[in-house]
This record gives structure tokens, C-alpha cells and sequence, in this order.
């Protein structure tokens, strides 16, 4: 994804109203890998300000986020973000220091507080459950417009969820483009690996198919979790563990135990990148 100027910004904001589900809890799997694994670049930042795009009909996730990123960094601050004008109105009341709301999209519209010179910019953009209802077209133009809001180190977060949380499957990308993909379940809740297919997000859910890398990817992962069948009687996170350990001399896998405990496992996506166009 090559830098480029950032267009100026739209006088409208750029989006589709989505459904607006939400749920209290619902996207804690993602929150506390953000909290691991983007805490360092948290801790530096002079201006510690997350996004989350798209919280829906109620705010609980926004104030959610803020929550768990104060244990990183207690001065962070969460910009919760609608196209929907009435969703905004609707969370004011839950607005306090380091949080509020705006009306926008795509184009990620910040408060400057009054500085000169410029826009601010996230650390973190967080869109999950945003792009489910567009095409898988549109995918690229999203993502590149997202990247180019982030603050330098900044990081997006995209991808979907079920209603309450319990299988989650997201993106996460730089200003440089995508990096990772993660998939993370309520272990208990799984029957084999490949249930996470359902929540692939936008740019990967059309390509489970044969001769797509992510097909081959979850093909290879419920044979593992298959063969691991034995270790079962120690509980399914011992499976699991097994499971990616063995997937692991096959796929570029980009984490290790203490996150695969938690239920997930992180690939690079350049091994699961769509290999057609469409």
C-alpha cells in the first residue's frame, strides 16, 4: 500500500450507515490483543488518542476501549465515531474526560484541541463489524484511506465478529498495509477450527474457496486440530496450543504461546492475501 498525500478532507462524512448491533463485551478478544501487542507504541506516543469507527446504536464499545487501553497507557483518549447522526446524539450522555463522540466516517474526523498546523491523528483506528455490508471491491479504497489517518507507528484494526464475541477474525494494518491476520474463539464454543470462516472479514470471507490461501490455511488447521484430538483430555486450550504448534512448520505464524492461550493465532497476511483479483 504506497504512501501517498492524503486527499483533502470530504465536507460529508464517507460511509454507509451500518446496522448498528452491538452488545456490551463483544469485541474484548480484540481489545485486549490491541492492549498487548500495540502497548509499546501506546506508551510512546505523545498524543495517546484511539478511534473506535462505527460503534454502532450504543456506545458500549468505545467505552470499553478506553477501559482496557488506560491499563497501557492511563492517558489515552477514545474518539468514538458514527456516520449516524442520532447514534451520536444518543451516546452524549456517556461522554467524560478522554471520551467523546463525532459525526463521521472513513475520513476519521478528530478535535484538533487547538493545535496549529495540521490534523490529528490516531494511534489506532479500530473498525470492527464495519465492513461487513460492503463489497469486497470496496475493501482496498477503505483500507488505504483508514492508513492514511494514522499517526506515524499508528495501527487499523478491522475485521468481524458473532453478537456476542465469542469468534472474532481481524486485519491488522499499518500505514505501510496490511500485516497480520488474527483468528481468536472462545475455545469452548469450537468444534474445529474452520467455524471461524463465518467471520472471516470482507476482503477474506469470499475466498474460502479452493486454490485461495485461506482456504488452505483452515483445510491444514482442522487437520492439526483433527490429529491433536488426543490431547483433548487436558482441555481444549491444550488442543488448540497443539493445534498452531503444528500448523506453525507450515504457515508464518507471527505470536506464540502466551497469545495462543488466550484462543488465537496470528499469520502473516501475506500468506493468506487473496490470490486473484475479482
Amino acid at each position: 500500500m504506497a504512501s501517498r498525500i492524503p486527499a483533502p478532507r470530504p465536507s460529508r462524512p464517507v460511509g454507509t450507515v451500518t446496522r448498528g448491533t452491538t452488545s456490551p463485551n463483544r469485541l474484548r478478544r480484540m481489545d485486549r490483543w490491541i492492549a498487548a501487542t500495540h502497548a509499546g507504541a501506546l506508551r510512546r506516543s505523545a498524543d495517546p488518542v484511539a478511534v473506535d469507527l462505527g460503534y454502532g446504536a450504543s456506545p458500549w464499545t468505545a467505552v470499553e476501549l478506553l477501559g482496557r487501553l488506560r491499563r497501557v497507557r492511563p492517558d489515552t483518549e477514545v474518539v468514538g465515531i458514527e456516520i449516524d447522526p442520532e447514534r451520536v446524539a444518543a451516546a452524549g450522555p456517556y461522554s467524560r474526560p478522554g471520551l467523546e463522540f463525532a459525526h463521521g466516517g472513513f475520513e476519521v474526523p478528530l478535535p484538533d484541541r487547538g493545535r496549529a498546523g495540521g490534523d490529528r491523528r490516531p494511534d489506532l483506528i479500530r473498525a470492527a463489524n464495519v465492513l461487513r455490508q460492503y463489497d469486497e471491491s470496496q475493501v482496498q479504497g477503505v483500507w488505504e484511506r483508514l492508513c492514511t489517518r494514522l499517526a506515524p507507528g499508528g495501527l487499523l484494526v478491522e475485521g468481524t465478529c458473532d453478537e456476542i464475541g465469542r469468534r472474532h477474525v481481524w486485519v491488522a494494518l499499518g500505514p505501510e498495509g496490511p500485516r497480520t491476520v488474527t483468528f481468536a474463539t472462545r475455545l469452548g464454543s469450537l468444534s474445529r477450527p474452520s467455524d471461524l470462516a463465518e467471520r472471516l472479514p470482507k476482503a477474506l470471507i469470499h475466498r474460502n474457496v479452493p486454490g485461495e490461501p485461506v482456504h488452505a490455511f483452515l483445510q491444514d488447521f482442522d487437520r492439526a486440530w483433527a490429529a491433536a484430538a488426543p490431547f483433548a483430555d487436558f482441555g481444549a486450550r491444550q488442543r488448540w496450543i497443539r493445534s498452531v504448534r503444528s500448523i506453525g512448520g507450515q504457515w508464518p505464524l507471527t505470536d506464540g504461546p502466551s497469545r495462543w492461550r488466550q484462543g488465537e493465532v496470528t499469520v502473516r497476511w501475506d500468506a493468506l492475501a487473496p490470490r486473484t483479483a475479482r
